[in-house]
């Protein structure tokens, strides 16, 4: 099947953010709820980008995301808000990273007449924009980003390049996932070229973690089970883990990448219990496919969530037999 038309519809598109960035002058950014890496790191150099430009830019983020994951908290966040400004209706609001505008709380962003650019490089983006900006073939939203700050004439600071390295390194696995292509690298080196050191940058994401992660580790590694011949390879933690531990419930992050690597498996899972208020009996479940013979995006959808192909996640308040019927029946219908 051609793509050029959707090749054609992208730079449309391209164009077309490219003229509201220098347009207009106030914006406020966002991204989705419980951000990761390429979220926060688009966000920040975005805002950066803006500024370059001598744009009136906010970063706004709830109250209730902070504190960030320890990995996250070497970010400068000058110029976040947690508390709408009073001229938000006056502001372009751009959404990036973020496949679903309900995937942000704040209400007062979906108002009706908003002005929204959408930015973003999920497959199954609802296109809730004014202008959506849509790339799939991107490997992460700060690729998009990146590309967009050539495109306005902007040279990247360290504080841009680190931002944008973030987004890169976590989106693509630190470049191990599919969706790592040739741009993913060029762009790699060009961040490299301005400054990012890469083994700092590693050393922040990935090493000097807590020991509580660690121990949580091991409890997702003694709770494996495998299924259809190992297929479906999935584990689970408990609130009690959490607590035992005293692990944060980011810390799970990772575990999953462990059960996606072992032979034979087509999609790696993990189901977390949801802490907190209001949380109880519901359960996080997150995916992982090996390869392109199944879409686990697909299989999130049916159930409330979403994500990209290789990569999604919904939560539910299904026990574990029936959870486990359900990915056992959905993997077995795409292979």
């Amino acid at each position: 099947m051609s793509t050029a038309p959707a090749a054609t519809d992208t730079r449309a598109s391209r164009e077309k953010i490219l003229r509201e960035l220098r347009d207009a002058d106030r914006f406020i950014l966002v991204t989705h709820e419980n951000p990761d890496g390429d979220a926060l790191g688009s966000l920040v150099a975005m805002n950066e980008v803006l500024g370059r430009l001598g744009k009136d830019s906010l970063m706004f983020m709830a109250a209730d995301e902070f504190p960030l994951p320890y990995e996250f908290r070497f970010f400068l966040l000058d110029g976040l808000i947690s508390v709408p400004p009073e001229d938000v209706e006056e502001r372009t609001i751009v959404f990036l990273d973020c496949g679903n505008i309900d995937r942000n709380p704040a209400d007062v962003l979906k108002r009706d007449g908003a002005h929204i650019l959408n930015i973003d490089h999920h497959h199954d983006n609802t296109h809730f924009g004014t202008v959506d900006h849509v790339v799939p073939e991107a490997s992460c939203t700060a690729e998009i980003v990146w590309d967009l700050m050539q495109g306005l004439g902007v040279e990247p600071s360290l504080t841009i390049a680190e931002a944008l390295y973030v987004g890169l390194v976590t989106d693509t696995g630190r470049f191990m996932y599919e969706n790592t292509g040739t741009r993913a690298h060029v762009m790699a080196a060009e961040l490299i070229a301005a400054g990012v050191d890469v083994h700092e940058m590693y050393r922040r994401l990935y090493e000097g973690i807590p020991f509580g992660k660690l121990e949580l580790l091991a409890r997702a590694l003694s709770n494996v089970e495998r299924y259809d011949e190992g297929r479906l390879t999935i584990t689970r933690l408990s609130a009690r883990d959490y607590a035992e531990t005293g692990a944060a419930e980011n810390f799970s992050e990772g575990v999953v990448d462990h059960l996606r690597s072992v032979h034979g498996t087509a999609v790696a899972g993990l189901v977390r219990d949801l802490l907190g208020d209001g949380q109880e009996g519901r359960r996080k479940v997150s995916l992982r496919a090996t390869n392109e013979r199944v879409d686990v995006s697909a299989i999130a959808r049916a159930q409330g969530g979403g994500g990209h192909r290789q990569a999604a996640g919904f939560s539910t308040t299904m026990e574990w037999p029936e959870l486990i019927a359900f990915l056992r029946r959905e993997i077995a219908a795409q292979l």
